[in-house]
């Protein structure tokens, strides 16, 4: 009997998504390879080490959403061992390396869509689609309050994938927003002289108006921490590189604590995906 490697892990889990109580055979044939319970599991193959640890990982985020008004949220954050996403001057490509990246494109992968903050999608003009893994393209979300991003960028001009531009404005759920090509533009961030942050809560539901329930907030540092802050993360994964940058902007910006018996405390697993090791935080907020 074949032992099953990641390939064949990967494509497991993509067809573990969205289902529960399931036996899934091995690709291509009829035999089991993978039991699933509710949020157990059970691999009934024999497979490799990094497999397995494949399939921890991502199972979580295949489970299907029981409530009508649900979702699930998972951040993303890369930083270097002494805690910095990016240089003073804002450059950050790349601190994670290629394994890191792979597992990134793999959580979008699984996602119904793929949040940024305007400042890292202004900075990096990243494409947010995937192309180191097997798998759909999700809806890709830019925060955009001030205008900040350009048009010329690739999330607004190579018709990858749909895109959704957030912008100031009130937000009228009955209101038809304005598309060009796959770009849909819809102001709903309050007015751009307004300096208070716009409420996390408020941009899942514009999502979820928009069909998108599964939301990966992919970054940067500011986004990914006002939904932790928040609690709205179920999950958070840190891609830690053997790398020291030294001063530099900082993975996370929350409120200062004066007792330890106030930190967050998720679970956690840690897993050495090769160029990076990985923090697979659960704050298990809400599944049902």
């Amino acid at each position: 009997m074949a032992t099953l490697d990641t390939d064949t892990a990967w494509k497991l889990i993509l067809n573990a998504s969205n289902r529960s109580n399931v036996t899934l055979p091995l690709p291509g044939t009829s035999q089991p390879a993978l039991r699933i319970n509710g949020k157990s599991w059970e691999l009934v193959h024999q497979a490799t080490e990094d497999a397995r640890n494949l399939i921890s990982l991502f199972l979580p985020l295949c489970q299907p959403i029981k409530r009508p008004a649900g979702n699930h949220v998972i951040g993303q954050l890369g930083q270097s061992l002494d805690g910095r996403i990016a240089t003073v001057t804002g450059c950050s490509r790349f601190i994670n390396g290629d394994d890191g990246i792979t597992h990134l494109h793999r959580i979008r992968a699984l996602c119904d869509a793929v949040v940024v903050g305007a400042g890292t999608a202004a900075t990096d003009n990243p494409r947010l689609t995937v192309r180191r893994a097997n798998g759909p393209n999700p809806t890709r979300v830019v925060i955009d309050r001030h205008g900040r991003v350009p048009t010329s960028h690739h999330l607004f001009t190579d018709n990858a994938a749909p895109t959704l531009h957030l912008v100031a404005g009130e937000y009228d759920p009955a209101q038809k927003p304005a598309r060009i090509g796959q770009v849909t533009t819809i102001p709903c961030l309050g007015a751009a002289d307004d300096p208070s942050p716009v409420p996390p809560e408020h941009i899942l539901q514009v999502l979820q108006d928009y069909g998108l329930r599964k939301i990966f907030i992919e970054g940067g540092g500011v986004t990914v921490s006002s939904f932790l802050k928040a609690g709205l993360l179920d999950r958070l994964h840190v891609m830690v590189a053997p790398m020291i940058i030294g001063s530099g902007r900082p993975a996370f910006s929350l409120p200062e604590i004066d007792q330890l018996d106030d930190a967050l405390r998720p679970r956690a697993q840690l897993v050495n995906l090769g160029s990076d090791m990985l923090f697979d935080l659960a704050f298990e907020r809400r599944w049902n």
